[in-house]
């Protein structure tokens, strides 16, 4: 039987990516949704894409697009007026600067071509939403205008955190879009902010960023059961490194 597996912020970590992949037993019946920022922060950036790319011709995946991906993709076009360099560099951007120092021109242009193909959000048969960050419009993400909010917004989430846990669903105060969906997943915004370092539910929404980019771990989580998996702290994977900062 195939189980539905969502996967957190990755940023860089191929060994994290193969570690708990291996944990949680993934074979090629499952279906894998990765929920976004495969690069930036750890030093393997063009091997976690290299990993993805292959990883899709053994089974169904789903990419959804983050915010450090579509940075990557402007630099790669060379897009530089859409980046702040000297701020992407401090989230991460430098180390996957510096691994791509000896990335041959025909792998960039594969890892263009899978950046470009990453989804805004793949919306289920269940009704459950996966998207990188969020979305703003009362009526849900097909009507959303302005679409980066898809790989950067975290007012979702703020609102998630600040609702309160007894208020009804059909409360009038109860905010409308967490009543479109019947679950969302996101990534973007890490646990380790509120000191979590497991996945965190929210009324519907489900953060999976267990803050692989700093000192946490990558999840990995079955969106049927709820059981989750995690790999070692990235700083253990990456003991030479820093990470971001």
């Amino acid at each position: 039987m195939s189980r539905k597996l969502v996967i957190g912020d990755i940023h860089g970590g191929l060994k994290a990516v193969q570690q708990v992949l291996k944990r949680a037993n993934v074979t090629d019946k499952d279906i894998l949704i990765f929920l976004g920022d495969y690069v930036d922060g750890w030093s393997e950036s063009p091997n976690v894409l290299d990993f993805l790319i292959e990883l899709q011709k053994k089974q169904k995946c789903y990419f959804i697009r983050g915010n450090h991906d579509e940075l990557l993709l402007d630099w790669l076009l060379g897009n530089t007026e859409n980046i702040d360099e000297k701020l992407w560099f401090t989230h991460g951007g430098e180390a996957t600067v510096l691994s791509y120092q000896k990335i041959e021109a025909s792998t960039k242009e594969k890892h263009i071509q899978f950046l470009k193909s990453l989804q805004d959000y793949y919306l289920d048969d269940e009704n459950r939403l996966f998207i990188h960050a969020g979305f703003t419009n009362m009526k849900g993400v097909e009507h959303e205008f302005f679409k980066p909010l898809f790989y950067w917004d975290r007012t979702l989430w703020e609102t998630a955190l600040a609702l309160d846990n007894q208020l009804s669903k059909d409360a009038i105060t109860y905010p409308n879009r967490l009543k479109i969906y019947n679950e969302i997943y996101i990534g973007h915004t890490p646990v380790t902010k509120i000191d979590e370092s497991v996945p965190v539910n929210r009324a519907c929404v489900w953060n999976v960023d267990t803050g692989a980019a700093f000192k946490g771990k990558l999840s990995i989580m079955d969106v049927d059961t709820k059981e989750f998996w995690q790999s070692d702290a990235l700083p253990d994977l990456y003991p030479n490194e820093k990470g971001r900062n």
